[in-house]
């Protein structure tokens, strides 16, 4: 049995970004550690909000139970720039035991990142961290409205690393690696008709 479409597009991300980091310096990799330490600080308030709200109630109801709608075989978009600043942040074991679960084919029916301590990432794509089922939401959200308003405004916080009607960081990381000479199928700021149409709007 081969690996899937899915999985080989994220092995070639991983490790092109794992060349490419590894050929730099370290006045460069520095640069790009500095670009994304508003981003890490941005993910490290989400981590707070969702260890204080939610994680008894999604540890119970899905990872526990086994019915992660999140964690779902290949239900997860993945930017490149996720790839990117996961593999800045780790260390070499780390990105290895990601590229042999890529290269392992997935014959069940949850995420291939998926390990039995939870997701394998470092720094989980942010499409993953911002997820939160309707029915965790509704438990939460219904007895509490002021978490609800902070989790909107984590919400907008999002947009400016991955919104592209302005300058942001996960778009600056793809134009980084394309003009070293790379592509990948999930640059999706440089690819995508709407992301690409939202950016001309923009004037970018």
């Amino acid at each position: 049995m081969s690996i899937s479409p899915y999985q080989q597009e994220h092995l070639e991300a991983t490790l092109i970004a794992a060349k490419h980091l590894d050929s730099l310096n370290p006045h460069q990799i520095e640069g790009l550690k500095t670009a994304a330490c508003e981003y890490l600080l941005f993910r490290n308030d989400v981590d707070a909000f969702l260890n204080t709200y939610f994680t008894s109630i999604c540890t119970q109801q899905c990872f526990q139970s086994n019915i992660s709608a999140c964690c779902s075989r290949e239900g997860i978009i993945t930017f490149f720039g996720d790839i990117v600043i996961n593999a800045l942040f780790s260390s070499p074991a780390d990105i290895n035991i990601l590229i042999r679960a890529l290269q392992t084919p997935n014959v069940g029916l949850k995420c291939i990142y998926l390990g039995p301590q939870g997701c394998l990432w470092r720094i989980k794509p942010i499409v993953c961290q911002m997820f939160l089922c309707d029915t965790a939401m509704h438990q939460i959200f219904s007895r509490n409205p002021s978490v609800e308003s902070a989790w909107k405004a984590m919400k907008n916080r999002e947009k400016h690393f991955t919104w592209p009607d302005k300058k942001i960081l996960f778009d600056d990381v793809e134009t980084f690696f394309i003009n070293a000479g790379y592509d990948s199928s999930l640059m999706y700021l440089h690819h995508s008709p709407g992301l690409l149409f939202v950016k001309k709007r923009a004037g970018l």
